[in-house]
C-alpha cells in the first residue's frame, strides 16, 4: 500500500514538474492604479498558491486554538477525575417489617 502511495506522489510531483517547465512565458498581472506584475505564468501560479495556503492555516488558527484549549480543560477534567476517591454505593437495604 506503501508502495501505490509513494508511486502517486512521485506522478503527482513529476507531472507538476512538467506543466511548470512547459508554463516558463513570461505574464503581465495587471493591478488597480496601473501596476503589473511581469512574472513566468508557473511563478504567479506558484504565489497564488501560497497566498491561498496561507489565508487558508490564518483562517483555521481561532478553531484550532479553541480545540487545543477544550482538550485541555477535558485532560485536566480527567485528571481530577482520576484522582478523586471513588465512593462505591451500596444498594439500599430493604424495608423492614
Amino acid at each position: 500500500m506503501k508502495f501505490i502511495v509513494w508511486l502517486i506522489r512521485v506522478l503527482v510531483f513529476v507531472l507538476l514538474l512538467v506543466l511548470a517547465l512547459a508554463n516558463t512565458q513570461t505574464t503581465t498581472l495587471n493591478f488597480l492604479a496601473g501596476y503589473f506584475w511581469q512574472a513566468p505564468l508557473i511563478l504567479i501560479g506558484l504565489a497564488f498558491f501560497v497566498v491561498g495556503l496561507l489565508a487558508g492555516l490564518v483562517s483555521a488558527l481561532p478553531a484550532m486554538f479553541r480545540l487545543r484549549m477544550e482538550n485541555g480543560r477535558l485532560k485536566r477534567e480527567l485528571r481530577v477525575a482520576r484522582e478523586a476517591p471513588v465512593a462505591v454505593q451500596e444498594p439500599p437495604m430493604p424495608p423492614l417489617i
